[in-house]
């Protein structure tokens, strides 16, 4: 058994009746789910990603089928299962997913953006100074793409077609349906960046930001 047929193990194993419903979990195409059960292309480094952030999946499991398919307890994480996963990362080092091959480094318990996906600090100055440096921001993940709110804050992530960006930038609508423009905050950094929707991994809106003595 390889990878893909883990996969396919894991949507009967996560209950999921369909491979629509599935695909729209993982925030892929069913065409592309398709494919990947086929055995016509491999598990992507970004659905494994999804897949043990949503759903406590052991990906050494899934690569090897070494272990069980689901983590009784992540590690690294605290005891507690309340809260939002804390990632210690820069997306700058990110190259083809969020998270790579981290671990959460704990939950943050904090009401008000307890429906997030996760926190990650945030680096660089592009986004001075709305979001410094230092500072750590809430982001939640956003699937429909038709639906954004113009002028906010998001963390956008996008393939090899769109130089693999991973950024934080504020979103401005494009005369062009099929695209976004994206910008810095910061007036030092001028210029557009224009994508295409279709190379977008994935999408988080920025729902906040505290500081390390709230967590």
């Amino acid at each position: 058994m390889n990878e893909n047929h883990r996969l396919k193990k894991l949507m009967e194993l996560l209950h999921f009746k369909t491979q629509k419903d599935f695909a729209i979990a993982l925030n892929i195409q069913q065409g592309s789910l398709s494919d990947i059960l086929r055995e016509r292309v491999n598990v992507s480094n970004a659905i494994k990603d999804r897949l043990e952030m949503k759903f406590d999946v052991n990906l050494t499991w899934l690569e090897d089928g070494i272990g069980e398919p689901f983590f009784k307890k992540k590690p690294a994480v605290g005891e507690s299962r309340e809260g939002v996963p804390y990632f210690d990362m820069s997306l700058s080092d990110a190259k083809e997913h969020m998270v790579e091959e981290q671990r959460a480094e704990y939950l943050v318990n904090y009401l008000p953006f307890n429906d997030c996906t996760a926190y990650l600090p945030v680096y660089g100055d592009s986004m001075h100074p709305q979001y410094a440096a230092g500072e750590i921001i809430a982001i939640k993940e956003i699937t429909n793409y038709e639906i954004l709110q113009w002028g906010e804050a998001y963390v956008v992530m996008t393939d090899e077609d769109s130089n693999s960006l991973r950024t934080i930038k504020l979103i401005f609508q494009h005369n062009d349906d099929t695209k976004l423009i994206l910008r810095s905050s910061n007036p030092n950094f001028k210029g557009d960046t224009v994508i295409s929707k279709k190379n977008i991994q994935a999408l988080y809106i920025i729902k906040g930001k505290i500081t390390r003595n709230v967590i």
